[in-house]
């Protein structure tokens, strides 16, 4: 819908679509929401006060919700849902292991990148490797015992001096061994989604696209 697209357009600043969306997708958004985490717009605080609304509009919600974590077009979305429900398993634990092994969330959850967006250029320009070779495709999914990390020559780079200056305060998840000396990070195993830091309702999102 146009609408939703509107609200999704990542190009767009990221403090306005975290406060739509109430998660916070920058450490800029997360300081600006800790003033003020209501929806944007002349009538955001009484939006936020009114709770969810509809039922579709909370399917709706958790829907961008999930696509704005990993900033995936609606089109893969879809495709990893259709995937992950096709599956055998738990679909919750499969949609989560879609997103969750894309080479760009990888490089994000372990903090090789600050945000998913930068995590996403750092794959794009050619600065990650995986098992030692140059990989610029950001939704390639890991495998088990895969490891990531980022050309020597790259880690001068000031992003990346930022990162690897708060790897160590950031929480790091059990699913990934990472190492901030080597900018790297292993895929131990596929995560569970009780496992992995996102805020979403996986359930919503599997009945949003079962309509």
């Amino acid at each position: 819908m146009k609408g939703e697209e509107n609200l999704m357009n990542t190009r767009g600043p990221k403090v306005r679509l975290s406060r739509q969306l109430g998660i916070q997708l920058t450490p800029k958004a997360e300081k600006c929401m800790k003033r003020r985490s209501y929806p944007p717009g002349q009538h955001g605080a009484a939006q936020d006060r009114r709770g969810k609304g509809t039922d579709y509009k909370r399917h709706l919600m958790e829907k961008q919700r999930l696509r704005a974590q990993y900033n995936v077009q609606e089109k893969q979305t879809a495709e990893y849902i259709r995937k992950a429900i096709q599956k055998r398993g738990n679909p919750v634990d499969n949609i989560i292991r879609m997103f969750e092994t894309r080479l760009d969330a990888v490089v994000y959850r372990a903090g090789l990148a600050r945000t998913i967006y930068a995590a996403q250029q750092l794959v794009s320009h050619g600065h990650v490797l995986v098992n030692g070779k140059e990989v610029n495709i950001r939704s390639q999914h890991l495998k088990v015992n895969d490891l990531v990390s980022v050309k020597e020559r790259s880690r001068k780079l000031q992003p990346l001096v930022e990162a690897a200056e708060e790897m160590v305060a950031r929480p790091t998840v059990s699913y990934l061994e990472r190492s901030r000396e080597q900018m790297s990070a292993r895929l131990l195993y596929l995560p569970k989604a009780e496992e992995v830091p996102i805020i979403c309702e996986i359930p919503l999102v599997i009945e949003y696209y079962s309509r």
